[in-house]
C-alpha cells in the first residue's frame, strides 16, 4: 500500500454502543454493569468515558491557577539550628526550592543563626506548619530587612503569632486538612471542610479580598491516584464558586499546598512507602498543586540522609522527565478525570451547604462522621477489601523497626493494628504448622492463602508433608509437638477427615481449618475441639487477635 492510499483510507467510527458490545464480549457472559465500581466517596466509576462532562472544569482551573508547574517543598529535618542551616543549604543546592519547617521539634537558635536563616528567607518561599507562637525560629523574620520583606512569600501556620510589619505576601490563615484526612475524611469531606473553614475565616474578615489574600489550603494526597488528581482540580472549581457566593466573579488566587499522606504509610516493609509517596506526588503534580512536600519513606521511624534524598529526587525526576510543569492543567482533557472532578464538585458543595446549615465546621466535627468514615476504612483494611501492600497482603516476615520518630505529629494510620500484632508476635509466637492432605494441587491454594494471612500478623509457619491418612498426620504431630495447626485441603478431603483428626489430636494443640464451611458443620467440629476457620473475607485483625489470645491462654493453662 502506498502512502497516498494510506492517506485516503478511512476507519470505521466506533460509537459508545460498539464499545459496550466489545466490552461485554470480553466479559464472557457477565453484564456490562459489573464493570462499574463505587468509590469510598459514593461516586460510581464507569468503564468507558466518551463524552466531555457538562462542567468545563479545565478552563476554570486554568483561570484559578497562577503559574504552571509547582514548587518543590522539601522539609528540612534537623537536630539543631546549625544543623538546620546546613541541611537547608545542602537541600537547596540539590534541588529543593523552599524552606519547609515543622514545629513539632523546636530548636534553640542564637542571633547569628537567625541572621543566616533570614538571608535565605529573603530568597526562597517559606512554609512553616505546626508552629507555636513562642518558637524561636519565628524571630528570623525580625532580621529580614524591611526593603525585601514584601518579596518574601509563603505560608506560616501559627496561632496567635503577630507577623512583623511588611510581609504582605505571607499567608497565615487557611484550611489545613491534615488532621481531618487522617481522622477519616474522604475526598468529598476534605473539600467540604476546606470550604467550611474558608467560610468561618471569611466571616471574621473585613472583606472577601482581605480574607482571600491571606487564605491557603493544605491537602494531604492519598494513594487513590485519580481521585486525588480530581480532588485538587475540584478545589479550584469550588473556590471560584465560593467567591461567586460573595459576588466576586474572579476570586483571588488561593495557593494549594499538597503533602503526601501518612494514612497508608506503614512501618512494615517501609520501602513500599516509597512507592506510595511516588504515587501521591505524581497525583499532586497532575492535580495542579502549587507546592508539594513528599515525606521520606521511613518518616515513621526516623528519616535519614538517603530517604530524604529519595523523596526530593522524586519531584526532580518528574520535572526533568515529564515536563508537566509547563502545563497549567496537566489532567485537563481526560473525560474520566473531568467527570470525576465534576462529581466531586457537586457532592462537596452539597456537603458544604449541609455543614453550614447545621452551624458550621465545629458542629460538623462534633457529629462523629469522620470517626464513622475511619472505622469503615479500618474494617475494609481488616477484611482485605482494601490492600496495604506489605502489611495486610504480601507481608514479608523480615526484621522490622517498630520505633516511632519523635519529630512526627501523631496521626491515625491504617497499618497500626497490624504493626502492633507483628511486634507482639516478633517477641514470641506459637510454633505453627500447615497440616496438608492430598496432592499438591489439593492443598497448595489454601496453604498459600493461610501462609499470607498469618504473615500479615507476624506468624511464621511451616508446611507438613502431604499426608494420605489421619494416622500418618497424628504420628507426625506427636513428634513435632506444634502449638498451632491449620488443616489445608479440598472441602471433600477436609470434611471426610476432620472428625477423626479431632478425636485423635493431642489436646494441647490449637487447630483451625482453612476454608469456609457451613455453621452447622463448624459447630459440630468445635464441639470436638476445633478452634475456628481461616477464610477469605474474614476480619484478619480479629482472627489474629483470637489466635494470640487462645495461644496465650493455652500457655497459662
Amino acid at each position: 500500500m502506498t502512502i497516498d492510499n494510506m492517506k485516503k483510507t478511512d476507519f470505521e467510527k466506533a460509537d459508545l454502543k460498539r464499545w459496550k458490545e466489545l466490552a461485554v464480549d470480553s466479559l464472557k457472559g457477565k453484564p456490562y454493569e459489573s464493570l462499574k465500581t463505587a468509590t469510598w466517596e459514593g461516586i460510581e466509576l464507569d468503564p468507558l468515558y466518551v463524552e466531555r462532562p457538562s462542567l468545563d472544569s479545565s478552563s476554570i482551573i486554568r483561570s484559578m491557577k497562577r503559574n504552571a508547574g509547582w514548587i518543590i517543598a522539601q522539609q528540612t529535618i534537623a537536630s539543631s539550628g546549625d544543623d538546620f542551616l546546613e541541611q537547608l543549604n545542602d537541600s537547596i543546592d540539590k534541588g529543593n526550592e523552599a524552606i519547609v519547617y515543622d514545629g513539632i521539634q523546636q530548636h534553640n537558635w542564637n542571633d547569628d543563626q537567625l541572621v543566616q536563616l533570614s538571608s535565605i528567607i529573603a530568597k526562597y518561599p517559606v512554609f512553616f506548619f505546626n508552629v507555636r507562637n513562642d518558637d524561636p525560629i519565628l524571630r528570623a523574620f525580625d532580621f529580614v530587612h524591611h526593603e525585601v520583606r514584601e518579596k518574601v512569600s509563603g505560608i506560616i501556620q501559627s496561632d496567635s503569632w503577630s507577623i512583623p510589619v511588611g510581609y504582605s505576601n505571607i499567608r497565615t490563615a487557611g484550611a489545613d486538612l491534615w488532621d481531618a484526612h487522617h481522622h477519616g475524611a474522604d475526598a468529598v469531606t476534605e473539600l467540604a471542610i476546606a470550604l467550611a473553614e474558608a467560610s468561618r475565616i471569611a466571616a471574621d474578615s473585613d472583606s472577601f479580598h482581605t480574607f482571600a489574600d491571606n487564605f491557603f489550603v493544605r491537602f494531604p494526597v492519598d494513594t487513590h491516584f485519580f481521585m486525588e488528581i480530581a480532588k485538587l482540580r475540584a478545589f479550584r472549581v469550588l473556590w471560584k464558586a465560593f467567591g461567586q457566593a460573595y459576588d466576586v466573579d474572579e476570586p483571588p488566587y488561593a495557593p494549594v499546598f499538597a503533602v503526601t499522606s501518612l494514612r497508608s504509610f506503614s512501618k512494615l516493609d517501609p520501602y513500599v512507602n516509597l512507592l506510595r509517596a511516588g504515587n501521591e506526588t505524581f497525583a499532586a503534580v497532575l492535580g495542579g498543586a502549587d507546592m508539594i512536600q513528599a515525606h521520606p519513606h521511613n518518616i515513621l521511624t526516623g528519616p535519614n540522609t538517603s530517604s530524604i534524598r529519595y523523596s526530593r529526587n522524586m519531584q526532580l525526576v518528574l520535572k526533568e522527565e515529564t515536563h508537566v510543569e509547563k502545563v497549567l492543567d496537566p489532567a485537563g482533557g481526560s473525560y474520566f478525570i473531568e467527570q470525576l472532578t465534576e462529581d466531586l464538585v457537586a457532592k462537596s458543595w452539597k456537603l458544604f451547604l449541609e455543614i453550614e446549615s447545621i452551624g458550621g465546621i465545629e458542629k460538623f466535627l462534633e457529629g462523629g462522621r469522620l470517626q464513622e468514615n475511619l472505622v469503615k476504612l479500618q474494617k475494609e483494611i481488616a477484611i482485605g477489601k482494601r490492600a496495604l501492600i506489605g502489611t495486610n497482603v504480601y507481608a514479608e516476615l523480615t526484621p522490622t523497626n517498630f520505633d516511632s520518630w519523635s519529630g512526627l505529629h501523631p496521626v491515625s494510620r491504617l497499618a497500626k493494628p497490624f504493626e502492633k500484632l507483628r511486634q507482639t508476635f516478633s517477641e514470641k509466637q506459637p510454633t505453627t504448622i500447615l497440616l496438608t492432605f492430598g496432592k499438591l494441587k489439593d492443598f497448595k491454594p489454601r496453604a498459600d492463602f493461610v501462609n499470607s494471612f498469618l504473615a500479615s500478623g507476624g506468624i511464621e509457619c511451616s508446611w507438613s508433608p502431604a499426608f494420605e491418612s489421619i494416622e500418618q498426620a497424628i504420628e507426625w504431630l506427636d513428634t513435632k509437638k506444634p502449638h498451632y495447626v491449620i488443616v489445608c485441603g479440598t472441602d471433600e478431603i477436609v470434611s471426610a477427615s476432620m472428625e477423626s483428626l479431632l478425636e485423635k489430636l493431642p489436646m494441647e494443640i490449637m487447630l483451625d481449618v482453612a476454608g469456609k464451611f457451613n455453621d452447622e458443620t463448624v459447630q459440630h467440629w468445635k464441639q470436638l475441639g476445633l478452634t475456628g476457620m481461616i477464610f477469605n473475607g474474614q476480619n484478619k485483625l480479629e482472627k489474629l487477635q483470637d489466635i494470640l489470645t487462645s495461644w496465650q491462654g493455652g500457655i497459662q493453662n
